[in-house]
């Protein structure tokens, strides 16, 4: 476990970093200085870097467990990882005194371009001035907190876009449980359960996962560790009863079926905007297929008209929605490739399997579970299951000051402070990585996706 505690401390209450070094003259510009690192010496500016990325380190949880290569240099913005093939299994004899042909390793590399992101925070003379904490600091304490929230998620997404997923049942009564099979089914009754975590890590081995440290690494939101600890009893282990603490993983709560558990606010929690400006849901009040819509047809290729009680806008457009049919229970998903607000009409870009009357018929946000409920993916991972750019590496991130006066600034009234980073991640294999997407006794309180 890395117990590394940056001391900040130095940069008492009121402290003020300022550099005199550079300067933009407004009216000469042939008599500039050219920046240094808004005025910070080599050192400070080390430390700085140091603090940006030990202050975001916390929030770095999917960032732990892949390949890391570093930022690469005067090579332009791919940057390439690479990745073993298993041998198969050689089941012929060996001849006494012949020597076989033998094996060949085969790497097999992947690609990923890099992007770069950053944020800032501009600060007035004023506020340097007034202010009786140290601004410098406390702009990097919150810029360090976004920074480390940013990466992650970057890479957390690339992750959840892998093909192998499982959906916890759903459960009807304390005996009793039905199936899932899509995103569209889940509710707060289908938790991630015991059997779940088992089945995961069974998955994972029949395919020759290798583990990490000697166990499968699950990255895990909060609501649905609670709803698992509930539910596991006596099986769950604590870390706190764990032999050497010191392999403990940055937020690791616990193991359950040889299954680490790693818990981050920002394992993904699916949920869609509302599908009506003031209002979660829409009724439907007709449908019809295109070819007899006639003049109310908006947009090209579309299958479907669905007239709704109320006016739709076109931030549909792209979005994918449920239509909810409440005589068969069934979530109907479906591209939104128009919407006509006139008409209050959202046209589909697929055929839609629609039974019966329109009555009841609702459409509901796509991107999250039944009836529009937010949805948690939890992650199982193998060893190398992905790769990522060294967030510790040169370059990876920066700290970025910038004095009063630099730039467009003629008063010297505005300073900053800011961070950027290079971040790509990729795949390595599929098969080593397993989605689990389940609700959550949180799930109909949620309000947003992360």
């Amino acid at each position: 476990m890395n117990n590394t505690i940056f001391d900040l401390t130095y940069f008492g209450a009121g402290s003020v970093v300022n550099g005199t070094e550079s300067y933009v003259n407004a009216t000469d510009p042939a008599q500039s200085v050219p920046y240094n690192g808004g005025g910070l010496s080599p050192e400070m500016k080390t430390f700085y870097d140091r603090a940006l990325i030990e202050l975001a380190k916390p929030n770095l949880v999917h960032t732990q467990f892949g390949q890391k290569r570093p930022v690469p240099k005067n090579g332009g913005k791919t940057v390439e990882f690479r990745r073993m093939t298993p041998l198969a299994k050689n089941l012929n004899a060996i001849n006494e005194g012949v020597t076989p042909s033998g094996s060949k390793m085969t790497v097999v590399p992947f690609t990923a371009t890099m992007s770069q992101y950053g944020d800032y925070i501009e600060q007035t003379d004023l506020l340097e001035m007034t202010s009786i904490d140290n601004t410098v600091l406390e702009a990097t304490k919150l810029l360090a907190d976004q920074a480390g929230r940013t990466v992650d998620s970057v890479v957390r997404d690339v992750l959840q876009t892998g093909t192998n997923v499982n959906y916890a049942a759903r459960k009807l009564n304390n005996t009793t449980y039905i199936d899932t099979t899509s995103r569209s089914q889940l509710n707060s009754s289908c938790k991630l359960r015991v059997v779940d975590v088992f089945k995961a890590a069974a998955q994972l081995k029949a395919l020759n996962a290798p583990t990490i440290g000697g166990k499968y690494v699950a990255i895990v939101h909060p609501h649905v560790a609670f709803d698992l600890m509930q539910e596991s009893g006596d099986a769950w282990i604590d870390i706190k009863k764990y032999a050497d603490p010191e392999t403990i993983l940055a937020g690791e709560l616990g193991t359950l079926g040889g299954v680490r558990f790693v818990e981050s606010s920002e394992a993904k929690i699916n949920y869609g905007e509302n599908v009506l400006p003031n209002s979660r849901s829409a009724e439907v009040t007709s449908y019809q297929t295109t070819s007899s819509a006639g003049s109310a047809v908006y947009g090209v290729g579309t299958k479907y008209a669905i007239t709704v009680d109320g006016t739709p806008d076109e931030s549909l457009v792209g979005r994918r929605l449920y239509y909810y049919e409440p005589v068969i229970e069934e979530s109907i998903s479906f591209r939104v490739a128009g919407v006509n607000p006139s008409t209050k009409t959202v046209f589909s870009e697929t055929d839609l399997d629609i039974l019966g009357s329109e009555e009841g018929d609702t459409l509901y946000p796509g991107e999250g579970g039944k009836l529009g409920e937010a949805t948690y993916s939890t992650l199982f991972i193998g060893e190398n299951a992905y790769g990522l750019i060294d967030i510790n590496g040169e370059g990876a991130i920066e700290h970025i000051v910038k004095q009063r006066g630099y730039g467009n600034d003629p008063l010297d009234q505005r300073s900053s402070v800011g961070w950027k980073a290079f971040m790509c991640a990729a795949i390595l294999c599929d098969d080593y990585i397993l989605r689990v997407e389940s609700g959550s006794s949180f799930g109909p309180f949620v309000t947003k996706a992360n």
